[in-house]
């Protein structure tokens, strides 16, 4: 009797919703022959514009704007398509009777399915609330674990992720980019998927949406397409032959639209491995897949629903880790491809339970739209047509279905599991901070180093050190170098146009200023002051220079770290390049008179003379050093037997027999004794009187000489100290501030600081202590956070219970259970 009375106002709510979908569909029908019009006239007029603005565009600069659809146009089309979707899954339904035989039928279920939209899109002001909240913690969790993955971590640190396993054809791709709202995963025939995607999703109202690469530094990548390029040339890296690798790829997607969820997409499995591919893939693929399935991971297991569950690698391998189903939630997908009676046993399969339960999606992504005007997103459109379809049979009214209810099951999950997680990882934060802390107390006495203040200390040692070279290095030094080389040069042209002159030995017992003498010695004057002094000079002390300041980096605070005496070297180089040829070209603007003419006066020639002779006496005791040399190696007899035949220029009985080697060693034994007389001989006639006086110049070449390349020395050092070493002295240690203190990224100074091995471990273990203490404050945060909520539902639970109500409050059930 009571069934009854409760079957009567059932009956009557019934027939009443009955009549007025109905009249709502006759109205219905009578007002699509309209809109059919007004679609058809939006239409045309969206098609004439879009090929007059092709042609202005194409012909001008001028951009004509976008044509937009009127909001009350747009709404009125999208209930059309509505109302079209409802047409097409009444006539599959129907067998193709047409309308006038099901129309009740069919508007029975069009308002199921408008019910269905209302209510879902009603639930979501009162979802809010409780996703925000479960979201706060998860959020908070995401950050820590970012901030451990920077540490060196053992596995006692690692926070929960989800990751996603599945058959290459269970799509498993197609559920993460539902979760997303966008195409970003990599797509291909063959295997596209060869390393594992840590994929960190975050919630960011009222942003726009991105993603970005960890590994790539901060770049904001808003087109998604782009996104997908580059995951699958990441994925590409790996070689055909390895085929996968265990080397993730770290992915952050920021926007609105996503949840704050860790998820981790690893390569499908597969049954049998192609003619190209490893013997071993399978395997491989099975061991990477284990590798991140093991606790405290949660497990996402994607099996399609046309594939008996017994035949699903993902829950098999989830059976080996998770025996129980504690950890692993099934997501069905393909549910369209099967009868709602064998979706619905698939959902609530008793062979293989789960404490998670199952969720059925449908994640079939829409034609791409070729209209002009502005139509859903792809998120919103997959979202619509899938509960279209869920609403559409009843069979599915008790079964967790759809990827909302998919997301709000992962933030659920994932925020229970990181709850249960709170104090073990606190602990272990502690405890890896305790060893940190102390460490660093005993190998660096809590002394603080970044690595900015290292690269200004090392860089002012640096400066210190060339301050101490600059004031070693002036006019004196400069004066030395190029004096000595002049004064090599001068041994040259004597030795050249004197020495080797038949002539010399005559004219050295009676010498006389001829013309001969005269024209000789004004043709070696103008050789020597038209040699290129400037250049000469100039390239002299640059080199010098270029040397010095590669020799203070290695020997110096830069002796570890080749990217800064790189950078120190170029510096100088630069500087020098700059100033190089001005430099010469002064130079030889000023000893441009000595080229025409030289006068020398007394002092001069005196002071000439004394270091011709002692030039004399050097090149003398050259000479004989090397005389000695030879001597020594061939030996006194072999020598002088050598030197006889070489002399003698014909072969006799005790020469036969020498090699070449053996003769050139003669030679030169030769020209060393030659070499030596001459110089004797030279030595001894500038002490003479004929050598005394400025007059005996054209018999004395050695003497004048001297003193032009005095003159030349004394002129060249002038300018180079000013256009060059003061110039030099003045800009390097500016430069050296500007490329290695103002102008390096904070990367590259990193980079710097850590080319020291030493340096390196003190910064690695400051920054590991650092970022541990700023992980424990944020941990303790989220459990004071957790602890609050509780008290919250305890106080709740208290007060229903004084308001009237019965029993205990509910305490806070497992993770594992939804």
């Amino acid at each position: 009797m009571a069934l009854g009375l409760l079957r009567v106002p059932a009956l009557i709510g019934g027939g009443i919703t009955a009549a007025v979908v109905y009249v709502q569909y006759k109205v219905e029908e009578g007002t699509r022959y309209g809109k059919d019009l007004l679609k058809q006239g939006a239409e045309y007029v969206g098609g004439t514009w879009e090929f007059v603005k092709t042609r202005v565009e194409g012909a001008t600069d001028f951009e004509l704007p976008a044509l937009e659809m009127p909001s009350w146009m747009a709404k009125a089309l999208r209930f059309e398509e509505a109302a079209s979707t409802k047409d097409k899954a009444q006539g599959e339904g129907s067998g193709g009777n047409g309308p006038n035989h099901d129309s009740e039928a069919a508007a029975v279920i069009a308002a199921g399915t408008a019910a269905a939209y209302t209510s879902s899109d009603e639930e979501l002001p009162r979802k809010a609330p409780r996703d925000d909240q479960m979201m706060v913690l998860t959020r908070k969790m995401i950050e820590i674990r970012n901030l451990l993955k920077q540490v060196d971590q053992t596995e006692a640190l690692t926070l929960p992720s989800i990751v996603v396993i599945g058959s290459q054809s269970s799509g498993k791709s197609s559920v993460l980019e539902a979760l997303v709202g966008h195409e970003f995963l990599p797509k291909g025939t063959n295997m596209v998927t060869r390393r594992p995607i840590e994929l960190t999703l975050i919630n960011t109202p009222g942003a726009s949406e991105y993603g970005s690469f960890p590994a790539l530094g901060p770049t904001k990548i808003t087109d998604f397409s782009q996104i997908q390029t580059m995951l699958t040339t990441m994925n590409k890296a790996v070689s055909d032959e390895e085929c996968v690798s265990d080397d993730p790829i770290q992915l952050n997607i920021y926007s609105p639209n996503v949840p704050d969820l860790t998820l981790i997409d690893l390569p499908g499995y597969i049954q049998i491995q192609s003619k190209d591919q490893p013997t071993d893939l399978k395997w491989k693929i099975a061991e990477l897949c284990d590798k991140y399935i093991q606790e405290p991971n949660l497990i996402l297991a994607v099996c399609a629903a046309d594939v008996d569950l017994a035949n699903s690698p993902a829950l098999r391998a989830s059976r080996k880790v998770d025996p129980l189903g504690i950890r692993t939630l099934g997501v069905v997908t393909k549910m369209d491809l099967v009868t709602p009676d064998r979706g619905v046993a698939t959902l609530k399969d008793a062979n293989y339970p789960l404490s998670l339960g199952y969720i059925g999606v449908v994640c079939k992504a829409p034609q791409p739209s070729t209209s002009l005007f502005r139509r859903e997103s792809a998120l919103e459109v997959m979202s619509r047509n899938e509960r279209a379809f869920f609403s559409a049979s009843t069979e599915y009214a008790d079964c967790d279905v759809g990827t909302s209810t998919l997301r709000s099951k992962l933030m659920s999950v994932l925020e229970r599991s990181m709850a249960a997680s709170l104090q073990r990882t606190s602990d272990a934060i502690r405890q890896e901070l305790e060893e940190a802390a102390y460490q660093f107390k005993v190998q660096y006495n809590d002394r603080s180093l970044t690595a900015e203040t290292y690269v200004a200390e090392t860089i002012d040692a640096f400066k210190h050190d060339f301050k101490a070279f600059s004031a070693t290095f002036g006019k004196l030094q400069v004066r030395s170098m190029l004096k000595a080389e002049l004064d090599q040069r001068v041994l040259e042209l004597v030795a050249e146009r004197y020495w080797s002159d038949p002539k010399m030995i005559a004219w050295a017992t009676q010498p006389n200023a001829d013309a001969h003498w005269s024209r000789k010695l004004d043709a070696t004057q103008s050789a020597l002051t038209r040699m290129g002094v400037g250049r000469l000079s100039t390239t002299l002390v640059t080199s010098r220079l270029a040397s010095e300041m590669e020799n203070l980096a290695n020997a110096g605070s830069l002796r570890n770290h080749p990217f800064a005496k790189e950078i120190i070297c170029h510096a100088a180089r630069d500087i020098m390049n700059a100033r190089y040829h001005g430099t010469a070209e002064q130079v030889e603007n000023c000893i441009k008179p000595y080229k025409f003419e030289v006068d020398v006066e007394r002092e001069e020639w005196q002071a000439s003379r004394q270091r011709a002779a002692q030039l004399m006496e050097e090149e003398l005791k050259l000479c004989r050093r090397s005389y000695a040399a030879l001597s020594n190696a061939v030996g006194a007899r072999q020598l002088a037997r050598v030197m006889e035949y070489a002399a003698s220029g014909r072969e006799t009985k005790e020469s036969m027999g020498y090699s070449q080697a053996l003769l050139e060693k003669g030679r030169q034994a030769s020209f060393l004794t030659d070499r030596e007389a001459v110089l004797l001989m030279r030595s001894k006639f500038l002490r003479s009187k004929a050598c005394a006086t400025t007059e005996g110049k054209y018999v004395c070449p050695e003497i004048f000489l001297d003193a032009v390349a005095q003159k030349l020395t004394q002129t060249a050092v002038l300018f180079i100290n000013v256009e060059l070493l003061s110039e030099f002295f003045y800009q390097f240690p500016r430069e050296l501030d500007h490329r290695l203190i103002h102008n390096l990224s904070r990367q590259q100074v990193e980079l710097f600081a850590k080319e020291d091995p030493k340096i390196k471990a003190h910064i690695e273990l400051q920054e590991k202590k650092e970022l541990l203490e700023l992980a424990l404050t944020k941990m303790e945060s989220v459990m004071q956070i957790e602890k609050d909520k509780q008290q919250d539902e305890r106080r709740q639970g208290d007060g229903q219970t004084a308001a009237g109500g019965t029993g205990s409050p509910p305490a806070r059930r497992p993770y594992w259970k939804s």
